[in-house]
């Protein structure tokens, strides 16, 4: 078994590739993961709108003033 060395040049290269072949798939993907996010963020508004405004009505306090 003859054993080679990895050089420095190796692992530099094999790295590039390898984050080239990450950030192709992440360009491809960055728009649809962009309107995904900003819609979850926009029904996750509306709930904790809908849920304030309900705890809201809950919790109410009529206050009455009367003239002496």
């Amino acid at each position: 078994m003859a054993q080679t060395r990895i050089s420095r040049d190796d692992l530099e290269a094999k790295f590039r590739a390898a984050q080239h072949e990450w950030q192709g798939k992440f360009e491809d993907k960055k728009q649809s993961l962009i309107a995904v996010v900003s819609a979850g963020g926009v029904v996750l508004l509306i709930i904790f709108f809908l849920l304030g405004r309900r705890a809201g009505k809950k919790k109410t306090t009529f206050v009455e003033i009367r003239r002496l």
